[in-house]
């Protein structure tokens, strides 16, 4: 099993795509309820599409603007659903995301075995 050769994407590209896709969340909840009534949905809606959008496609909206994209260390695709889903709920608190490695790799990252790059 080969690991993937790749340079990580910037900090600012990463964090400007975490800030589009999750405005995209808030007004997609927000659409359906306010965020007093139900405070569980834009952070629901935030794991699934990222559960979705990088399972398949290994990017998300945010990501696909910025031109990064978030792929398995092992085979340089996309993760799957159930990886790309464990990286999103390790994501919420986003501490785990500032927590990097020398490959600037989160605690999110580390536990799906992902990195994100440019695309």
């Amino acid at each position: 099993m080969e690991t993937v050769e790749t340079a990580p994407a910037s900090l600012a590209r990463r964090f400007g795509a975490l800030l589009v896709d999750w405005i995209s969340c808030l007004l997609i909840a927000g659409a359906f309820a306010t965020p007093t009534d139900e405070p569980w949905l834009a952070p629901g809606i935030f794991v699934v599409v990222y559960g979705l959008f990088l399972g398949f496609f290994g990017q998300t909206l945010g990501m696909r603007l910025f031109r990064i994209r978030c792929v398995s260390m092992n085979t340089g695709g996309p993760l799957g659903v159930p990886r790309a889903l464990l990286r999103a709920i390790v994501m919420l608190p986003l501490i785990t995301c500032l927590i990097m490695d020398q490959q600037q790799r989160g605690l999110h990252d580390r536990a799906s075995g992902s990195i994100v790059q440019t695309a």
